[in-house]
């Protein structure tokens, strides 16, 4: 049941390169949307991409949200009216918050933005997100620590991959030790996000919490193995971890004072960006930098001709995706369908190799920005008190009358036999360059 026309819900995306909202009214229906693009729109933090590259592969995000609220501000959006947010964030990044920092957030000033008010807070100015690679010792001996890969995940799900954050905080002990003691909380970004709204710190949820090489997946509590073997008093720094449902609190005074929340606008956990709503293309892939072309025989070759390239270029890509979620535990079966979002989902062309490889019909839906939507359909569904949702509604049930995917392409007859043996050799030449990578 459908919350009243006056009521609206946000959605948030803090992606690598943008920060990006929806809001929804209380039919679900979007009316409002607006995005910060970070290169092009903050030049003053000399992105590229959204990041800073470093020498060591740390990358750093530039802040946005004061910019988007602004924006929205100025074209009259009514804060008063929003009920609820939620949102998600690029996964395996990490905010490292400096002791004293809770101090400030539950003190935050109305009349200045977050960017001056949280200057102070961070212990390790630049954070690392998904695209660090430079974590394979670390990932080496979280897996030793734990009787290797195959029993790290049984436990976190996942064998020890560089860009989860688990491996990251390690590095940062290792090779900052003062900034590390120096910490008193460590947020995901999805976390990170939620804590600013709150104006506390915010508990990492079970979703993305997962993808961090340090939950118990089946417990859904922290691993004490893998904190033990990352570093010390991690646990602490950590804090608990909640249902990615769950209504953590209302926005904090900063928000009501400043823009005209409403005192009662619900905060619903913040999760990762995959879980949001769709699949991601970046985030089953290992971390392995340059590029890696081979001929028929196996043979290194430095270029293809352009026709060959496109191609080799899309079928490695969906390939990679399909063996490293079979790794995960993913099943191509009879029933599978594969969901494609993003501009690329329009390519008729794309979207055919995408079916034949995972053999499997792909499916489109017609929705912009679906990771935000996602998160504003969270934001109306964590809500339960009577002036909202229906206390037990299914969030199936409440998507009930929403855009249906639609069928876009099927497998071609014959893709079958083409590509299965393709993914073996792919898997093959794979762990032939992770070995020619491994550091002496």
């Amino acid at each position: 049941m459908a919350a009243g026309a006056d009521s609206c819900f946000l959605g948030f995306d803090f992606s690598t390169q943008q920060l990006k909202v929806v809001a929804v009214d209380g039919n679900l229906e979007i009316f409002h949307q607006s995005s910060v693009h970070f290169d092009s729109e903050l030049p003053q933090f000399r992105t590229q991409g959204g990041v800073h590259i470093h020498e060591d592969k740390l990358t750093v995000t530039s802040p946005a949200l004061d910019l988007l609220l602004e924006k929205m501000r100025s074209s009259r959006f009514d804060f008063s009216r929003v009920k609820a947010i939620s949102g998600c964030a690029q996964q395996h990044g990490s905010v490292f918050w400096k002791t004293g920092a809770r101090k400030t957030l539950n003190n935050l000033s109305p009349q200045q933005p977050l960017y001056d008010l949280l200057q102070e807070c961070f212990s390790v100015p630049d954070a690392p997100v998904w695209m660090d690679s430079s974590s394979f010792r670390e990932c080496e001996a979280l897996e030793e620590s734990v009787g290797g890969a195959q029993t790290l995940a049984d436990i976190t799900g996942s064998r020890a991959y560089e860009r989860f954050t688990g491996n990251q905080i390690a590095k940062i002990y290792s090779w900052k030790p003062k900034e590390y003691s120096d910490t008193e909380r460590i947020s995901l970004i999805s976390s990170f996000a939620a804590s600013l709204f709150l104006g506390d710190y915010a508990p990492i949820d079970y979703s993305d919490g997962s993808g961090m090489n340090l939950m118990d997946i089946f417990h859904k509590q922290w691993s004490p193995v893998c904190l033990n073997a990352t570093a010390p008093g991690l646990s602490e720094r950590l804090g608990e971890l909640t249902p990615s449902t769950g209504v953590l609190g209302t926005v904090s005074c900063y928000f009501s004072e400043r823009y005209g929340f409403s005192h009662n606008c619900d905060v619903v956990a913040f999760t990762g960006d995959n879980p949001g709503m769709f699949f991601d293309v970046l985030e089953i892939s290992p971390s392995v930098s340059g590029h890696h072309r081979f001929d028929a025989e196996g043979r290194k070759v430095s270029s293809f001709s352009p026709d060959v390239e496109i191609r080799a270029l899309v079928e490695g890509q969906f390939l990679a995706k399909r063996f490293h979620a079979q790794k995960l535990g993913y099943k191509i079966v009879k029933n599978s369908r594969v969901l494609a979002t993003g501009g690329a989902s329009s390519n008729h062309d794309i979207l055919q190799v995408l079916s034949d490889v995972f053999d499997a019909p792909v499916y489109t839906i017609d929705v912009p920005n679906s990771t935000c939507l996602g998160c504003a359909y969270r934001a109306a569904h964590g809500p339960t008190d009577t002036h909202r949702l229906e206390r037990g509604s299914s969030f199936s049930e409440m998507l009930r009358n929403t855009s249906k995917p639609q069928l876009a392409v099927r497998p071609q007859a014959g893709s079958k036999e083409v590509y299965a043996p393709m993914l073996v050799r792919f898997a093959e030449l794979e762990e032939q360059i992770l070995q020619e990578m491994k550091p002496l």
